[in-house]
């Protein structure tokens, strides 16, 4: 299993119950995966839920108390490890923490979101919005999702060259892209350090802002050679001390590879051919 194998995974489950409603049903993935869900009040507010099989039969355990969009998100993040068959390993960890979050709960949550913000409904949505993380707070607040799977989810599927990224404790967690950044190899490395030249640092260091600001590209994308001016919107939970970043180019294209040296020569083009032959001169070749 992977990233990828999860995405697959969540969008049949999302084709077969085939919702057209917004916010998604949960009950109907739920139903369709044969589970039983059970809102509970005696949970703390550091258990969001769990799931459990039973003589044959799953059941989902959500904290009742959290948030609702919480609560969907959980229940989606469950009905994940029932249908990947992937055993839970968030018990030692927070379950806002992405600091050494095990793989298999990361592709849980990818799962999550595919269900919450599925495809067809959600990408239409996205395109209409202006770029920026009012348009994801608005989609997360209609989609009933959190932020960060709203955010993620936003900069993979808009033709926008975007990123969302998270960070914890100064340092990238996740980050996902649009398909124009991933075909321009724009790569930020996981788990260094929030950049020193990004308004993010700032951010976490105290620093207000009222929007987004310019940063060249290279602060944040790894070997980059081809130029270009990114515009970055951050916010920051002192709380968690995590970080959120959305990251685009404003002109909505990504820079074109800068030529080498050798290409930007200009060579002397051969003349063209007129069917004339010329005869070498009477100077021999020594």
């Amino acid at each position: 299993m992977d990233e990828f194998g999860a995405v697959l995974k969540a969008r049949e489950l999302v084709k077969k119950v085939n919702p057209t409603a917004i916010p998604v049903p949960v009950e109907a993935y739920v139903k369709e995966v044969g589970a039983v869900l059970r809102p509970q009040t005696d949970l703390g507010p550091d258990e969001p839920g769990w799931s459990f099989n039973n003589g044959g039969k799953h059941y989902i355990c959500i904290n009742a108390n959290d948030r609702l969009e919480r609560q969907r998100f959980t229940a989606c993040h469950e009905l994940a490890h029932i249908a990947l068959g992937l055993p839970s390993e968030h018990q030692a960890l927070p379950w806002w923490s992405y600091a050494k979050r095990p793989p298999a709960e990361i592709w849980c949550d990818v799962f999550a979101a595919e269900l919450l913000l599925p495809f067809g409904l959600f990408k239409p949505q996205a395109e209409k919005a202006p770029i920026g993380l009012a348009a994801v707070d608005d989609l997360a607040e209609r989609f009933c999702a959190s932020n960060t799977a709203t955010g993620s989810r936003f900069a993979a599927v808009v033709s926008t060259p975007c990123a969302f990224v998270l960070s914890e404790q100064g340092k990238v967690r996740y980050a996902s892209r649009s398909t124009s950044l991933r075909e321009a190899n724009a790569w930020i490395t996981p788990r260094v350090d929030i950049p020193d030249g990004s308004l993010s640092a700032r951010i976490r260091g105290g620093m207000t802002c009222e929007g987004p600001e310019e940063v060249d590209a290279d602060v944040w994308f790894s070997e980059w050679e081809r130029g270009g001016v990114l515009l970055e919107e951050a916010r920051h939970f002192a709380r968690w001390d995590q970080t959120l970043t959305l990251l685009w180019f404003e002109d909505e294209e990504v820079p074109p590879p800068k030529l080498r040296e050798y290409e930007e020569r200009e060579e002397p083009l051969l003349e063209e051919l007129d069917g004339y032959l010329r005869w070498p001169g009477k100077k021999r070749r020594r």
